[in-house]
């Protein structure tokens, strides 16, 4: 039978990113059941570059967000890939969201994040006149990137060191060995078993599922699914930095975020639903426009189309929770790596967590 070193379920962001830093030593293959690479999670958010301003001290969102950051933008420097700091406003529209700010701003700070500034009203009246805002934090390490061509740029990473990116090939079985794996795979209608020395999970919204099949169930772990609706400005506007709101329990909130070409668009919205299901469901319209508004009194509202959905990979409908990767001083299974809930910063992590799991690994 044959053998490659390591397997990667999943070939998001993470996975590629995971598979390139480990093909520098080793030999990988990436296995994603999809046509395409980075269809779910990875391709269906805001594409933002965040800066580690919201996470919990010693976090992994917040040890390897602050980390990945510095990763991604040095990656694509290098590599040429469209990319552009434009900087974000964090803002509160009165006086009990302003002291929220603070609160933020003391967060970041405690997260390394020391370049987190408040806004003088004299810039709030310049640059940000088309705003009803209270106050502001500016972030200028905050950016974008595209995060089609970020993933192009790992394949050709993988694939210069000899590595292999299958798409079409979902994960059906495993079967530990006393070394290592033996992994049953289907490739359209063909069935396949490959041997390998360490596996990794990174299937993104069906890391759950495939954990589940790893372990018997033993014990169970239940994914969630919140889907974000994201609505495309029409014609011009006044945006030219990323505007966000106060955070809530579920997320960053509806906000405003720029592409490379400078279209403005807003989200997401946030919608636990029971299965990957990507319709746009515009009946909420009315709410979406609420959340804008509050800062954005000018939106005109006919100008909002809808744009995409995205899915955020969740373990808990309830609280927010942090990156989990887990080795095998947590789930037992020697040579075997599961990462879940790779949610927002995930893919300006992505970088950091490769390293990460390399370092551990």
């Amino acid at each position: 039978m044959d053998k490659v070193d390591t397997i990667i379920i999943g070939a998001g962001v993470v996975g590629l990113a995971i598979a390139a830093k480990l093909s520098h030593n080793r030999s990988v293959l990436v296995i994603d059941k999809e046509t395409h690479v980075g269809e779910h999670t990875s391709s269906r958010n805001s594409e933002v570059i965040h800066a580690g301003i919201y996470y919990s001290l010693d976090s992994l969102k917040q040890l390897l967000c602050v980390r990945g950051k510095a990763l991604l933008y040095e990656r694509c420097k290098q590599l040429n890939i469209p990319y552009k700091q434009l900087g974000k406003f964090i803002v509160a529209t009165d006086e009990s969201e302003a002291q929220q700010l603070d609160a933020i701003k003391q967060t970041a700070y405690n997260n390394t994040v020391t370049d987190l500034s408040f806004v003088s009203p004299q810039t709030i009246s310049q640059q940000l006149s088309h705003l009803s805002i209270h106050s502001a934090l500016f972030s200028p390490t905050t950016g974008i990137v595209d995060s089609h061509q970020l993933m192009l740029s790992l394949i050709a990473e993988i694939e210069a060191n000899g590595g292999i990116v299958a798409t079409q090939t979902a994960f059906m079985d495993v079967q530990k060995l006393a070394e290592g794996f033996v992994i049953a795979m289907r490739c359209k209608d063909e069935h396949y078993e490959l041997c390998c020395s360490q596996l990794i999970n990174s299937a993104g919204l069906s890391a759950p599922d495939i954990l589940n099949k790893i372990t018997g169930n033993n014990p169970q772990v239940d994914a969630y699914y919140c889907r974000g609706r994201y609505y495309r400005y029409q014609g011009k506007h006044p945006f030219q930095h990323l505007v966000y709101p106060i955070p809530n329990r579920h997320g960053l909130g509806v906000h405003a975020t720029l592409d490379l070409a400078g279209q403005l668009k807003f989200g997401p919205d946030t919608e636990y639903i029971d299965n990957i299901d990507y319709r746009f469901d515009d009946s909420h319209k009315a709410q979406f426009i609420k959340a804008i508004a509050q800062y954005w009194p000018q939106l005109d509202p006919s100008r909002l189309t809808p744009d995409y959905t995205g899915i955020r990979p969740k373990l808990s409908r309830h609280q927010q929770s942090d990156f989990v990767i887990q080795f095998e001083a947590t789930h037992g299974i020697a040579n075997f790596v599961n990462l879940m809930g790779i949610e927002s910063p995930g893919l300006t992590a992505s970088l950091a967590i490769a390293e990460y799991v390399e370092q551990h690994l």
